[in-house]
């Protein structure tokens, strides 16, 4: 009865599982995957970072391909389900993280970020509790300028609309047009642009650092130490050099678990934290 089941595709299909069953592709040897946030436009776009994934694959001699949600509750989701090796992002995501998964920080950028809240100067008191239930331009649900702009109103019933754009050029557009009443944006993505006209910078947070990669406990210690060292190295190496100057990073600096502590907090609002 079996014999007339026999037919060469089937065959086929039997002699290519039982070889992959003999033969499994060895942790060591699978794709890298180098989690990535969304980025501002003008900041860092995705694919601008290909540089970086190539480069770690030179280093490790595997190859690394790279996952970039199109926005930040999507990125939330895709940081909780942790289904990636090697994360480069933000410090609130990095120390939650770190704390959750066990991931280990191995280098940041040497640039720090601050973000600026505008608001719309027409003789109205600037104490920001006046944006209570006013629009208010934001880069992203999670991103770290959203979150510090909620702990500014740490009422849940008493908050400003937030109103998401995919860049800072988009918001102060929104602020020019008088369809919001202030926007919260990175501090360095405002300093070379022109203040729309009857707007006025109203407070600016302290600085932290920008991005920084971390690595996952399930990767080998020595690959981490590689991934690492060469980050740490690249300006010293013409294949890191290029690779700086492509995703527009001086250097790499060293960095520790112990530096991103607490800065995970301000995601406890969010569902799955």
């Amino acid at each position: 009865m079996l014999a007339r089941f026999r037919t060469p595709r089937r065959c086929a299909i039997l002699t290519f599982v039982l070889a992959l069953l003999a033969h499994p592709v060895a942790a060591e040897d699978a794709a890298l995957v180098l989690l990535t946030q969304p980025l501002p436009r003008e900041e860092m776009p995705a694919a601008s970072l290909q540089p970086l994934a190539d480069y770690i694959a030179t280093l490790t001699g595997r190859r690394c391909t790279i996952s970039t949600p199109p926005n930040f509750p999507a990125y939330w989701e895709a940081v909780r389900h942790n289904r990636y090796d090697l994360a480069f992002d933000a410090p609130h995501f990095t120390d939650y993280r770190i704390r959750k998964f066990g991931f280990t920080a191995l280098a940041k950028t040497p640039d720090t970020t601050s973000y600026s809240l505008l608001m719309r100067d027409d003789g109205r008191s600037r104490d920001p509790t006046v944006l209570v239930g006013k629009r208010v331009v934001t880069l992203g649900l999670t991103s770290i300028g959203t979150l510090r702009l909620n702990a500014l109103f740490p009422d849940p019933f008493r908050q400003p609309v937030l109103v998401e754009v995919a860049s800072t050029e988009d918001g102060l557009n929104m602020l020019f047009k008088k369809k919001v009443e202030a926007a919260f944006l990175p501090t360095a993505s405002i300093g070379n642009r022109i203040i729309p006209r009857g707007s006025a910078v109203i407070l600016t947070t302290e600085p932290i650092p920008r991005l920084a990669l971390s690595a996952s406990p399930r990767l080998a210690r020595d690959l981490i130490d590689q991934i690492r060292t060469g980050l740490l190295q690249a300006r010293t190496t013409d294949p890191g050099r290029d690779m700086l100057r492509a995703i527009g990073i001086e250097f790499f600096d060293a960095a520790t678990n112990e530096e991103f502590a607490n800065h995970s907090f301000v995601l406890k609002g969010y569902w799955g934290y």
